[in-house]
């Protein structure tokens, strides 16, 4: 890292980089089962005629509400709604208390009533708190933990590359630059294209395949707490998830989205470790040291880690639905590629929808960030010290 001016061994970064990713993904993994429940979920595109309609009953509600209170609460009003076949309509009797009871008026001028949902429905939001809580009380708290097994397999080679192939860029980029006066590159000119070439390396070799599984683990929507549904379940671990995608699907299958995934990985990585280099080598200058303090590791971990998201979002929605839809033989996928996919989500969910799961996101990759820097800062000083490699 910045401010280190002694050559670490690959192994160095390799040990420390696994640790760090082992902490952060026990640690933040229920956020992104959160994030990418979010991202597969399909909204219907609001027309301008549903909006007049909203808009009309919001403003009658009110009054149809004054009316009832004038009168007796323990009394039972007469609503008529039209028949099922379109016959005569017929007097319906409901408590006129019913909170669940709205009205409206339909092209004929007849009355609507829509009941409340029927038991052991979960309602809630469909922010990231009220998405947490219908998965934990339609499937179980552990469910909050799907494809943490496959992201177990991937965070320790990811995180290893990561480390070890920027240490790796950065020195080539600093040896290139010496050797060639007239090519003079910043040293933050240096470290971004270390950082993305970084997170390019890293998507290839192992987050590509690894995050197919996870997100076929974490889309099935299974009770874990019913021993049926546990055995009804098509995946069931990485090993098992993997060698059923390659069966089904072929080997292919563990690439997809390995274009966005590659653009993702890279902005990220180029942002992160640019941030947090400069960050680092300001304060180092300021306490006249070249360690960091745990906790300053963990602040700007955390910084860093927010400006990645903020830019690229879009690419991780896309790379999220290509990689949970199955292709069926002789069929046309709905995403066939990067471009397509983000014109199919814009026009028929709008293009806020390429911004789905952001807020997770940022909630899981901000304090994400900021465990991996600081475990892997203290790893890291700690192998110095006892002087590993």
């Amino acid at each position: 890292m910045a401010g280190n001016k002694k050559k670490k061994h690959p192994l160095h970064h390799m040990v420390a980089g696994g640790c760090a990713g082992l902490v952060e993904s026990s640690v933040c993994h229920p956020l992104d089962t959160i994030k990418t429940r979010m991202q597969l979920r399909r909204n219907k595109g609001t027309t301008a005629s549903e909006v007049v309609v909203r808009v009309r009953n919001s403003l009658m509600e009110p009054a149809l509400r004054l009316r009832h209170s004038l009168q007796d609460p323990l009394m039972s009003k007469a609503l008529t709604a039209p028949t099922a076949g379109g016959g005569a309509p017929t007097s319906t009797t409901l408590p006129v208390h019913d909170a669940a009871m709205r009205l409206g008026a339909n092209k004929n001028n007849n009355a609507t009533v829509v009941t409340k949902p029927g038991p052991g429905v979960v309602q809630a939001p469909l922010g990231p708190i009220g998405t947490a809580r219908r998965i934990v009380q339609r499937e179980g708290f552990l469910s909050l933990y799907k494809g943490l097994t496959a992201v177990w397999t991937g965070i320790v080679p990811k995180m290893a590359v990561r480390f070890v192939a920027f240490e790796q860029y950065r020195e080539w980029g600093t040896a290139w630059n010496t050797s060639n006066g007239d090519a003079y590159l910043s040293p933050t000119a240096i470290t971004f294209t270390a950082g993305l070439f970084s997170g390019l390396t890293e998507a290839i070799l192992v987050v590509t395949p690894a995050e197919v599984c996870k997100i076929r683990m974490q889309s099935q929507y299974h009770s874990m707490m019913d021993p049926a549904q546990m055995q009804k379940r098509k995946y069931t671990n990485v090993v098992q998830t993997a060698g059923l995608i390659v069966k089904e699907e072929g080997l292919g299958a563990l690439y997809k989205g390995v274009v966005p995934t590659m653009l993702r990985q890279g902005c990220n990585q180029a942002a992160n470790f640019t941030a947090y280099n400069l960050i680092k080598k300001q304060v180092c200058e300021w306490q006249h040291s070249q360690d960091l303090l745990h906790w300053q590791s963990l602040l700007i971990g955390g910084v860093s880690g927010g400006l990645g998201p903020i830019c690229n979002n879009p690419l991780d929605v896309v790379k999220t639905r290509l990689q949970k839809q199955v292709v069926q033989p002789g069929k046309t996928p709905k995403y066939t590629g990067l471009l397509q996919a983000c014109t199919v989500i814009s026009r028929e969910e709008g293009i806020a929808s390429l911004w789905k799961g952001i807020t997770p996101r940022l909630m899981r990759i901000c304090p994400g960030q900021a465990i991996t820097f600081m475990t892997y800062e203290a790893v890291s000083q700690q192998i110095t010290r006892l002087n590993w490699f």
